[in-house]
């Protein structure tokens, strides 16, 4: 599908001015396109008129996560486009608030991704819970960047926004979002949300899950088919038992009428809870804008920031950890997602500190043996530099880091991993991760959330310090 790229209010313009034309493919020799030109055009190859899906390949579907960090980037090329994108995902949202890690596109064959829709069966497993008779999606979410994307893509153009009633139609979805993960989702008692499949984490084989997945019992492999090794290399892909749990999970989900609260598997993850509280933050300035107080928001997210301390921060260790809901205990992995409550401005002084000298240490070497941030431990047993989230380097997260860097005062470090991130994603044609040592390519290429936030580095002054203001919401 296709529809008319970049026009129209919010059209897309690179940094002199000019109106980029994605079909202009012919450039002088001497002049190759620039990285903004061409992740713009990433963007449009990956556009299906409604919304852009990661890679078409591997992922020919729209993605929660994806869709948010797509939007984040969309909005300096097309402040409508980014609209529409987290519209289109929000859309699929169900009665009881969550918002599905997947929506489907009905004309990709089924046998193009598993689970397919008809693994998840939402409109008849997901009836109880609120699913959506008219569209098909999944029944399992992703981390909730939604409210933060919804309310930079309205400073994008505030006055498109405004006349489009953006925030006004999007507000109160993004508000019952949030209580479908403060309330269904507090499964550890804590006051943080629990997530109930290594997917919705977002970060999917991480060696943080290997403690409470060796309880699950997995599938049998002859019991599905995996379409992404079709896609990419069997050594770079989560291993077939990991796989056969991810499926026993899910399908005990299904089966259970996608309540919460029962399964085998429930944990406590730093980085979705910090893009809680971010996004609770961004909720707040939402609220004010439509001419409401965000102060009972911020509030929360001030109090969601003391539990997130309370139950996950290791001073020993100067990070943060999940926490195996289940058995009650820390899990003592090192991941990235311990690193993204830096994105946090009202994290104490001795905290921010500690997580900085944290990404600088041998177990994640930023700035000394890696350039962007490895996604697990490069000193832990289950450390791999290729194969997905047990080691390699991912391009939203170390943008996360880069903006908590920036947030708490450490321009130099944010400044290298800008361009760390830039180069890379430059060099590797815009891939989905790279090797931390080598900045080498794996995965998909021209993947849209890695061409997104390119162009978010490129062309954004914006700190998250000046969107998630801790009180009043008076900064711009």
């Amino acid at each position: 599908m296709s529809s008319p790229p970049f026009t129209g209010p919010g059209e897309a313009r690179g940094p002199e001015g000019a109106v980029y034309d994605p079909a202009a493919r012919t450039h002088a020799a001497s002049t190759p396109p620039s990285l903004h030109v061409r992740a713009a055009r990433v963007l449009e190859s990956n556009w299906t008129g409604t919304s852009t899906v990661p890679s078409y390949g591997l992922y020919p579907h729209q993605w929660s996560w994806d869709s948010a960090f797509i939007a984040i980037g969309l909005r300096h090329l097309s402040p409508l486009r980014a609209q529409t994108e987290l519209e289109t995902l929000l859309d699929g949202q169900w009665g009881d608030g969550r918002i599905p890690h997947i929506v489907f596109n009905p004309s990709v064959p089924l046998d193009a991704y598993f689970p397919s829709p008809d693994f998840w069966r939402s409109s008849t497993a997901g009836r109880a819970a609120g699913a959506p008779r008219t569209v098909q999606t999944s029944g399992i979410v992703q981390p909730p960047v939604h409210a933060l994307a919804a309310w930079l893509v309205h400073r994008a153009d505030p006055g498109l926004s405004r006349s489009r009633g953006f925030l006004a139609r999007v507000y109160p979805r993004l508000a019952a979002w949030h209580r479908y993960l403060l309330h269904r989702r507090d499964l550890g008692g804590g006051s943080l949300a629990s997530v109930v499949h290594p997917w919705e984490q977002g970060m999917d084989n991480s060696p943080c899950w290997d403690a409470p997945l060796s309880r699950i019992t997995p599938a049998p492999a002859r019991s599905f088919r995996r379409a992404d090794l079709d896609h990419g290399a069997a050594e770079d892909r989560p291993t077939d038992l990991d796989y056969g749990r991810y499926v026993r999970l899910a399908t005990d989900y299904r089966d259970g009428g996608y309540a919460d609260g029962a399964g085998a598997f429930a944990v406590e993850d730093p980085a979705f809870n910090a893009l809680l509280i971010a996004s609770e933050h961004a909720l707040a300035r939402i609220a004010r804008e439509l001419g409401a107080t965000g102060t009972a928001r911020h509030t929360r997210a001030e109090r969601l920031t003391a539990a997130l301390i309370d139950r996950l921060w290791d001073p020993a260790e100067g990070m943060f950890f999940c926490r195996d809901v289940r058995s009650g205990e820390l899990i003592p992995e090192r991941g990235v997602s311990g690193l993204v409550p830096l994105l946090l401005p009202t994290l104490p002084r001795d905290i921010s500190t500690a997580l900085v000298r944290t990404a600088g240490s041998p177990h994640f070497g930023l700035g000394d043996t890696t350039r962007l941030v490895p996604s697990y431990d490069l000193l832990g047993e289950a450390f791999d530099p290729r194969r997905y989230w047990r080691g390699p380097a991912w391009f939203n997260t170390s943008w996360l880091v880069e903006r908590g860097l920036r947030t708490h005062g450490e321009q130099a470090r944010a400044d290298a991993l800008r361009t760390a991130a830039l180069e890379l994603a430059d060099t590797t044609d815009f891939a989905e991760y790279v090797d931390p040592y080598t900045g080498e390519g794996c995965g998909a290429t021209g993947f849209s959330w890695t061409a997104a936030l390119t162009l978010d580095l490129l062309h954004s002054d914006t700190t998250v310090t000046a969107v998630l203001a801790a009180k009043g919401g008076d900064r711009p």
